[in-house]
């Protein structure tokens, strides 16, 4: 068990969408903070025939009923009709909800009710360094990946290969999202070779035998399904050039490990460098959403100086994820180039070194296990 620290407190009173990569913990989590709650489980077949075959049934049962705490739903987008009885229950009743799902795709697609404004919305992550504690081993956690039951296991590669298959099987195949599910499985392998790194929809068309078109809209299916995120370059004006393509991030480093055939990652290999990277991205996104501070997060690069990977609050803050234990003068000149362009108040490199220190123009060179303190603590942003 794990002590997950997304903060529900602010929606005491109001009904809340919790949205989630599959596997990150929510039914555990929402069995553990609303334990008397009554639970729906469309992933109980019986339960999901009964209720999309005649949506009404939720208001007929809840209509007047003492609810002890808010009613749960859970994987909620299986049956968008029920919205519109939620919402009429909310807005007749008063009753408090909390709507539990791995994807808003279908919702999306359906032009389903999503309660215009009546619901808070939270998502939860994977396993991030303040939730781990002692329990936290950055080798096991880059080979593992980040969703609680793989951390946890010994068998986790078993547990990845379920994973994508379950993924391919339940998300893909069954909602119909993609006409050639093996051009689609092509696609994610390539995806995840690319993570961390600028995509480019017409190469891997090209790779796929699909058109930029489809490539895009197979990268929306892993963000709708929360399977990942793009991450836009800064847009404010340059004297560079930079790259206006966008990178993209797997919300869980042990898929990628997994279709990328990566087998296992060690300290100073290219691979360990890059799920560093992903590690850095997952944390620093995750505090964004878990304080509800929502900061701009974006990258940098541009063709002659090399790039910043993270490029917080419109440059305030500028951070390099390098998984080595031996920062150099080349790792330190993408900030250097920000800093000379826009004036950046904070310059921070995470990496392995043992001690943190400081150079002379103000660039804090940081171990990894430091920076996720400071930023847990609100002391990074």
């Amino acid at each position: 068990m794990f002590n997950r620290i997304v903060d529900f407190t602010i929606a005491a009173g109001h009904s809340f969408f919790l949205w989630g990569q599959r596997q990150t913990g929510k039914s555990t989590l929402l069995l553990e903070k609303f334990p008397n709650s009554p639970r729906i489980d469309l992933l109980k077949n019986d339960e999901f025939v009964r209720l999309n075959r005649n949506p009404s049934l939720l208001r007929e049962e809840f209509e007047a009923k003492k609810v002890p705490g808010p009613i749960v739903i859970d994987e909620v987008q299986k049956a968008p009709a029920l919205l519109d009885e939620v919402h009429w229950l909310i807005e007749n009743r008063r009753l408090q909800f909390v709507l539990c799902g791995s994807s808003a795709r279908k919702l999306k697609r359906g032009h389903a009710n999503l309660l215009g404004g009546r619901a808070l919305r939270f998502e939860l992550f994977g396993l991030v360094s303040t939730e781990l504690g002692e329990r936290w081993d950055l080798l096991t956690l880059l080979n593992r990946g980040f969703l609680p039951s793989h951390y946890a296991s010994d068998i986790y590669s078993d547990l990845q290969r379920a994973y994508v298959n379950d993924y391919l099987k339940e998300e893909i195949a069954e909602e119909g999202l993609v006409r050639s599910l093996p051009t689609f499985a092509r696609f994610l392998d390539l995806a995840a070779l690319s993570d961390t790194e600028l995509v480019s929809f017409s190469t891997f068309g090209r790779d796929c035998g699909v058109s930029p078109n489809t490539v895009q809209d197979y990268y929306q299916i892993l963000c709708d399904t929360l399977v990942g995120t793009f991450l836009a370059p800064f847009s404010k004006k340059t004297k560079r050039r930079v790259s206006r393509a966008p990178k993209f991030y797997f919300h869980d480093v042990g898929i990628v490990n997994h279709l990328a055939k990566r087998g296992m990652i060690q300290e100073g290999t290219l691979y360990f460098g890059k799920a560093f990277e992903n590690w850095v991205f997952h944390e620093l996104n995750s505090y964004s959403h878990y304080s509800r501070k929502y900061f701009d997060l974006s990258y940098w690069q541009t063709g002659k100086v090399g790039e910043v990977d993270f490029i917080l609050d419109g440059a305030r803050i500028g951070i390099e994820a390098k998984g080595t234990d031996r920062v150099t003068q080349d790792h330190l000149k993408g900030l250097r180039s920000l800093a000379a362009e826009f004036k950046t108040l904070r310059k921070i490199v995470v990496c392995r070194e043992k001690r943190a220190r400081q150079t002379e123009d103000g660039i804090v060179i940081l171990p990894e296990r430091e920076f996720a303190q400071l930023l847990w603590a609100g002391e990074i942003i």
